[in-house]
This record gives structure tokens, C-alpha cells and sequence, in this order.
């Protein structure tokens, strides 16, 4: 995906409040070896991509000056009350260098598995994004959990899905299997509580 940048001369919270008050959202990119690079957006347009999966989980295509340089979305920070984007921070991406991210996990096949045709089950999602480390051409948009044949009571380990060719998961802790999903019968529980229990928490994204 590709965004307009325009450069930000001014900095403080009295020019940054300016920024806004024109439509325009300030925002930062660092990393490199080049100096950290003050920035402008246009609201409108970065609000409707932030709406957007891709954008988040993707290498960006920053057209600054007339150049285009590769960028990946890195923090954002929005109106505690309003649907406005206050300022963002973007990460310069070198081909060479390993990236270290978070990426969304797209569950599949859910309803047409035995857990739900046959017992009823209720599945949940226990983790909804995976961290990661890659080289920038092997980052991947998504991650595709099949659960196919998720049985009632049972649950889905990282250790049953088949990661992208050059993409490794970061694990924390001792957890290097954590529990992906699940499946609650009515009155029978999961049986796989005690690992669920152990599985990080879904991280919720910046909004």
C-alpha cells in the first residue's frame, strides 16, 4: 500500500495542534541509518487506510518528495473520544534486515468443523495475531489457521499450523506452543483448560 507524506518543519504541541486543526496528522519515521524524519499526513487518507488490515500487517510504500521509500506501521496514537488519528510512528525498512512484528491470524473453516457440526461447540479465538520475525520480502499479510478438524473439547497449538517459508515466531517465556483456539462444549468445558490457561492473552492493536 502506498501513502503521501509531505514534510513537517515545525515541531512542539502548539504546531502539532495546528497540524490538526488543518486536516493534517503528524507523525515520525525512524530507523536506518538516516536521521528520524518529521512528517505530515493527510487525515482522511491515513484514517480510511488505518481502517484496513493490510495496513498494518504490511511493508508500505512511503511517497515522500518524490521518492518512494519502504515503511512499516510501527505505533498510533488516536483521540481518547473522537475518531481521530493524533500521530504516527513508521519504521524504515532495510531488505537486509530481520523485521520484528505482529501479524493477524485468519481462522478458517470453524463452522464446517466436528467441533461445531457435531458437538455444538463454541469455538474462541484465544490468540487473534502472532509476533514474528522475517526478512522484510517474506512478511506475510496474514496468518491462516485451519480448523477443519478441531474436535469438541479440543483445541488448535501453534505447532499445527505450517508458518510461511522464512518466518519464525517469537516466542515469551517458556510458551513455545501457545493454544490458538478452542473449542467449548456446552456443560463439558474445553479439554485442553489447563493449557488455554497457560496461552498469552490476545493483544488488542493500537485502535
Amino acid at each position: 500500500m502506498k501513502f503521501i507524506a509531505t514534510a513537517r518543519s515545525v515541531q512542539g504541541s502548539s504546531a502539532s495542534r495546528r497540524l490538526r486543526r488543518a486536516g493534517r496528522v503528524p507523525a515520525i519515521v525512524y530507523g536506518g541509518t538516516a536521521a528520524p524524519l518529521n512528517i505530515e499526513l493527510d487525515h482522511n487518507e491515513i484514517y480510511h487506510a488505518l481502517r484496513k488490515e493490510e495496513f498494518h500487517a504490511s511493508i508500505l510504500q512511503m511517497q515522500y518528495e518524490g521518492k518512494e521509500e519502504a515503511v512499516l506501521l510501527r505505533a498510533v496514537q488516536w483521540h481518547a473520544y473522537k475518531q481521530q488519528v493524533l500521530h504516527i510512528d513508521f519504521q524504515r525498512v532495510d531488505a537486509n534486515q530481520a523485521l520484528h512484528t505482529k501479524v493477524p491470524l485468519h481462522f478458517i473453516n470453524g463452522d464446517s468443523s466436528p467441533a461445531v457440526k457435531l458437538s455444538s461447540a463454541v469455538i474462541s479465538h484465544v490468540v487473534t495475531e502472532l509476533e514474528i520475525t522475517c526478512l522484510p520480502a517474506a512478511l506475510p499479510q496474514f496468518i491462516e489457521v485451519d480448523l477443519g478438524n478441531l474436535l469438541g473439547g479440543g483445541s488448535v497449538h501453534l505447532s499445527s499450523v505450517k508458518l510461511p517459508k522464512g518466518v519464525t515466531y517469537v516466542a515469551h517465556g517458556s510458551d513455545a506452543d501457545p493454544v490458538l483456539a478452542s473449542a467449548l462444549v456446552k456443560g463439558g468445558g474445553a479439554a485442553t483448560v489447563e493449557d488455554e490457561g497457560d496461552a498469552p492473552a490476545a493483544e488488542t492493536p493500537a485502535a
